[in-house]
């Protein structure tokens, strides 16, 4: 039997929150015409305002989308509305013969896919090592000077005292400065520190004050290390260098996944979407992201719960997780019919503290807890196994998502995935008693 998708990953395709809801308009019958699968692709010919309708095809595999609608963004509401009607009404887009329309489009994309690419390593013009290593040591001592700077300016606000924050003044003006040193990492910490509260601020400069001090002696600490305080720091990464190295091929499964706004608001701010995945085979943790311009969803889009077979690429460091997507093999199947398996609150509070001693500026790790229920106490949410209990951390997702949470569960206990770390738990997905994934919306 087909596998369709689930109305909360089809909204999660979307560019915004006006597609989401232009889109649930379209996912009735009455405005579709034509519309039919093979199991690999959706076509069909939606009413619009014109005489022509418009004809919209999906490949679901990628996903990738095609329609002849005039609008800049991707995908449309007509994709969004087809593949709603696929999900929710199956009668609807029945088993058929691709159109001829769709036929041509979807043999151009399995052309492009198949041919060469013209610019592969041997095309391109040889680096020049020389020039490389000196760009790379005119950057590391541009940082390495930022982040001496960093560090007075923190002793100096330890000296005024954490209570003087009249005379302190605010962190802009030193995050700006590690912009100039090209340290993007430590500017993004610091402007942290102004929003801060006041009990929190000794925690985080210290923290900082080890990040600063690790940037001045990046040469001298073990290669793992070294590469963890570059990320950190924000050393740019070479995607096409990564995927040349090491790859680790798995049957890899999508325990969940999240899009966020980045920028200060607006329609005209960039998105990213965090996928983490679990190996079937080794057990290993990994997150994709991607990032989508204004109007725009991130391109990678993979059902949670579903079955990868892919080789990933991973981001060099201590507690390696960040992964590049190499080559696929195949689409992305239905994964098992059972939550993914997962730990006692004892046990992913002992996993944090085993990655967090490799990663001093690790946040958070990502944890699946099994057999615990959400609870609402005066101090907040929480999750609990009838032995210990974690707080779910402030803001990770909002109020109404949690009382979702909470009618899942109905007082039983539930599988659940997401990020533990200091802060407490940030829930991403739940598995109930059909152990179907039901996603939680993010703030």
């Amino acid at each position: 039997m087909e596998e369709r998708w689930s109305t909360e990953h089809v909204l999660s395709l979307a560019p915004d929150a006006a597609s989401q809801k232009a889109a649930g308009k379209l996912s009735t019958p009455a405005p579709w015409s034509a519309a039919g699968t093979d199991g690999t692709a959706l076509w069909g010919e939606c009413r619009g305002s014109g005489s022509t309708p418009y004809r919209i095809v999906i490949e679901l595999a990628t996903p990738a989308y095609r329609c002849s609608c005039p609008s800049r963004k991707f995908p449309c509401k007509h994709a969004l509305g087809l593949l709603l009607l696929w999900s929710g009404s199956p009668e609807a887009v029945p088993a058929a013969e691709p159109a001829d329309w769709a036929v041509d489009w979807l043999a151009a994309r399995r052309a492009r896919a198949a041919a060469p690419s013209a610019a592969t390593p041997s095309a391109a013009a040889p680096a020049d090592p020389a020039a490389a290593r000196r760009r790379a040591e005119k950057r590391g001592a541009r940082v390495a000077a930022g982040a001496a700077e960093l560090r007075l300016r923190l002793a100096d606000r330890i000296r005024h005292g954490l209570a003087d924050r009249c005379t302190a003044g605010p962190w802009e003006e030193v995050a700006a400065r590690m912009v100039d040193a090209q340290a993007p990492g430590l500017a993004a910490r610091v402007r942290e520190l102004d929003g801060l509260p006041q009990e929190r601020l000794l925690e985080e400069y210290a923290m900082l004050h080890l990040l600063a001090t690790a940037a001045t002696r990046i040469d001298e600490l073990p290669s793992e290390l070294a590469a963890t305080v570059r990320t950190r720091v924000g050393y740019p990464t070479d995607t096409a260098e990564i995927l040349a190295g090491p790859t680790v091929r798995d049957r890899w499964q999508v325990l969940g996944s999240r899009t966020t706004p980045m920028g200060d608001g607006g329609d005209d701010r960039l998105t990213t979407r965090r996928v983490w995945l679990r190996g079937a085979k080794t057990g290993r943790p990994a997150l994709l992201l991607a990032f989508g311009r204004p109007g725009q969803a991130p391109d990678l889009a993979v059902p949670t719960g579903h079955l990868l077979e892919a080789e990933l690429a991973f981001h060099p460091g201590a507690r390696p997780l960040r992964a590049a997507l190499g080559t696929r093999y195949g689409a992305p199947e239905p994964g098992p019919a059972a939550p993914p398996a997962g730990l006692t609150v004892a046990e992913a509070v002992a996993g944090y503290g085993t990655a967090v001693a490799d990663d001093p500026w690790l946040d958070a790790w990502p944890t699946v807890l099994a057999g615990v229920v959400p609870v609402r106490t005066p101090d907040g949410w929480q999750l609990t196994d009838g032995h210990h209990t974690v707080p779910v951390r402030p803001s990770a997702v909002p109020e109404p998502a949690l009382w979702r949470l909470a009618a899942v569960s109905t007082g039983r206990p539930l599988t659940v995935f997401g990020e533990y770390g200091h802060q407490g738990f940030a829930p991403v997905t739940a598995w109930a008693g059909d152990h179907r994934p039901i996603g939680l919306t993010t703030a």
